[in-house]
């Protein structure tokens, strides 16, 4: 029994430390890097590119750490540049409530 319940752990271990880790591409949560005409390029963007493929969802309806997650799964599928991928997180989360 313990060496199932250590075979067990053991995988489960191996299993956390070789999933790939979250990346924050998108920017470091929290801390705006883009300048005003960057960000209005990401607003630009975010209703352009976004909008094509679905409703754009409210700015305000995720804090800055969600919107990381988000950015990174949808840039790659919008074909955005790493830029743009900031620009856009950027405009998003300074848009306040």
């Amino acid at each position: 029994m313990k060496k199932l319940i250590a075979a067990a752990s053991f995988t489960a271990i191996l299993l956390v430390s070789c999933t790939p880790k979250a990346s924050t591409s998108a920017a470091t949560a929290g801390t705006l890097t883009s300048t005003a005409e960057e960000m209005a390029q990401g607003k630009t963007i975010f209703e352009n590119s976004c909008g094509k493929c679905h409703k754009l969802p409210d700015p305000t309806s995720h804090n800055s750490v969600q919107w990381v997650g988000i950015m990174n799964a949808m840039a790659p599928k919008a074909k955005l540049t790493d830029d743009q991928n900031k620009w856009v997180y950027d405009y998003i989360v300074s848009v306040k409530k």
